[in-house]
């Protein structure tokens, strides 16, 4: 069975969309260890009551980026971690910690990367009156929202739409097939070879897996 850290620092609902599927059997992995880099993430809490460690590493006050991330690089090691799960951690990461969890690093982006790298993804769909948005899970590379993409959600944006309305309509997407992408991984189906996502022996295309199966 996989272990699998997750960091947050926010509300944590895809670490708990994780949590759920290891707990039903579709993920074959354990979620050991959650860290955050604030006190306040309420993540920590839904971590605590299924019984997982928790550990707290504040930015603030830190020398800088590098410094962090050795930081964070030794948290994470304690647990021996199969698997690092980005779920809303709101960092930006440096190469040297890419560099160390390499092939084993995961994040979701609410847009059909290479669509809208970065914050506001809602807003920036609206605003270009996008008829569809949506999600990608993809493994983390030095580029920031530029790793190989895995998966991708597609979710239709209609006119009457806020920045909330379409969120959320990106958020059920994303509680499907981030725990999805996971279970690829935990099965040992999924890789990253050099900047490339495979999976099942099969090279992935720019957008990800494209079937509806898993």
């Amino acid at each position: 069975m996989k272990s699998i850290v997750v960091l947050i620092s926010g509300n944590g609902t895809n670490l708990q969309a994780i949590i759920d599927a290891c707990s039903n059997g579709n993920i074959p992995g354990k979620v050991t260890a959650v860290i955050a880099n604030k006190a306040d993430a309420y993540g920590l809490t839904r971590a605590s009551n299924a019984g997982i460690a928790t550990e707290v590493l504040s930015h603030v006050g830190a020398i800088n980026r590098e410094s962090y991330d050795q930081k964070l690089i030794q948290s994470i090691e304690q647990y021996q971690p199969d698997l690092v799960v980005l779920a809303g951690f709101m960092r930006i990461l440096t190469p040297a910690f890419v560099k160390h969890f390499n092939g084993r690093l995961l994040n979701i982006h609410p847009s059909l990367l290479p669509k809208y790298p970065g914050l506001h993804t809602h807003k920036r769909a609206i605003e270009a009156k996008d008829t569809e948005h949506g999600c990608s899970v993809h493994f983390v590379t030095e580029q920031l929202d530029g790793g190989p993409v895995i998966l991708q959600a597609k979710v239709p944006v209609f006119t009457d739409d806020d920045i909330s309305s379409l969120a959320e309509r990106v958020h059920e997407q994303e509680y499907r097939v981030y725990p999805l992408v996971i279970k690829w991984f935990c099965q040992n189906r999924l890789q990253q070879r050099a900047d490339q996502a495979w999976l099942d022996g099969n090279l992935l295309t720019t957008n990800g897996y494209a079937n509806d199966d898993d």
